[in-house]
């Protein structure tokens, strides 16, 4: 071990310290509010194929609701648009830009609790065959799902503590 790399490694040991006193807590620590959370949201049943998607997503993260106590509904806009084009005016490529507006409410009062928008994209290329381009658009539209499940579930859980317990 050089001098150089156990210099950088006291310095570092010096500042954990300062780390352990910044009040730190992990989401899933115990009795956090996102641990509360787990298994607690209905999720509105899908009525398409990208419906059932995001709401497989939403379950994997946020746990099948076994004793629910919050109902989470997402209203989905997915657009497509062509964004690389040969000189024979043929798209190659396209993105598929979509949108979650989800609302997250108490069952028992019917009060919405949580709402928010998030939003992202992905693309596919079209220069395959008929069949690779259908499934290169079903991957693109799966990952755009998992995408907003991620973002959906982030910021539920960053806004955890404000619901009732």
């Amino acid at each position: 071990m050089s001098s150089f790399n156990r210099r950088s490694f006291l310095l570092m040991a010096a500042g954990l310290p300062l780390v352990a006193g910044c009040s730190f807590e992990p989401v899933y620590g115990p009795d956090s509010a996102a641990t509360r959370l787990r298994s607690a949201i209905l999720v509105d049943e899908p009525s398409n194929e990208d419906q059932f998607e995001l709401v497989r997503q939403l379950e994997h993260r946020l746990g099948v609701a076994d004793n629910a106590r919050f109902g989470l509904s997402v209203a989905l806009d997915i657009n497509e648009a062509g964004v690389a084009l040969t000189t024979d005016n043929r798209t190659t490529r396209k993105e598929v830009i979509g949108a979650g507006t989800y609302a997250l409410r108490d069952l028992s009062s019917k009060e919405v609790l949580l709402s928010g928008k998030v939003d992202s994209f992905t693309g596919y290329s079209t220069t395959g065959s008929t069949v690779s381009e259908l499934a290169a658009r079903r991957d693109a539209r799966r990952r755009l799902m998992i995408i907003l499940a991620d973002r959906i579930t982030t910021e539920i859980i960053a806004k955890a503590d404000t619901l009732p317990v």
